[in-house]
C-alpha cells in the first residue's frame, strides 16, 4: 500500500509540474512565426495564426494586445483569453536600418567626391 501511495503521489506531482510547464508557454505576436502561434495561443487554429502574421506583414508590429482583435477571425475574448500568453517585443520586431557610412577622410571616395 505504501509503494500504491508513492507512486500516485509521484504522478500527482509530475502531472503539476507538467501542467505548469505548459501553462507558462508564451509567445511574441510580433516575431513567431504561423506554427507557433497555433500552438501555444488558445482557440487560435492555423488559419487564424496565419492571418495574424499576414496582418502583422502589412501593418507593421502590434503596439498592443488588443490590436489583435483587428485580425478577422480573432476577437476580444480571444485576445483576453490569451492574455497571460502574449507578450509584446515591438523593438526586437522592427527592421533594424543599415547606417550609411561616410568614407573616411583621405579615401579615393572622399577625394572624388571632393572634386565634383
Amino acid at each position: 500500500m505504501t509503494s500504491f501511495k508513492s507512486i500516485f503521489a509521484s504522478l500527482v506531482l509530475s502531472l503539476l509540474l507538467a501542467g505548469s510547464a505548459f501553462a507558462s508557454d508564451k509567445v511574441n505576436i510580433n516575431t513567431a512565426d504561423a506554427e507557433t502561434l497555433a500552438r501555444v495561443l488558445h482557440n487560435v487554429g492555423q488559419a487564424k495564426a496565419e492571418a495574424i502574421v499576414a496582418y502583422r506583414d502589412e501593418n507593421g508590429p502590434f503596439r498592443s494586445a488588443e490590436q489583435l482583435a483587428m485580425v478577422k477571425g480573432i476577437g476580444l475574448r480571444t485576445v483576453e483569453n490569451n492574455r497571460e500568453r502574449i507578450e509584446l517585443d515591438v523593438a526586437a520586431s522592427r527592421p533594424r536600418v543599415a547606417e550609411q557610412r561616410r568614407p573616411a577622410a583621405g579615401t579615393v571616395a572622399t577625394r572624388a567626391a571632393q572634386q565634383q
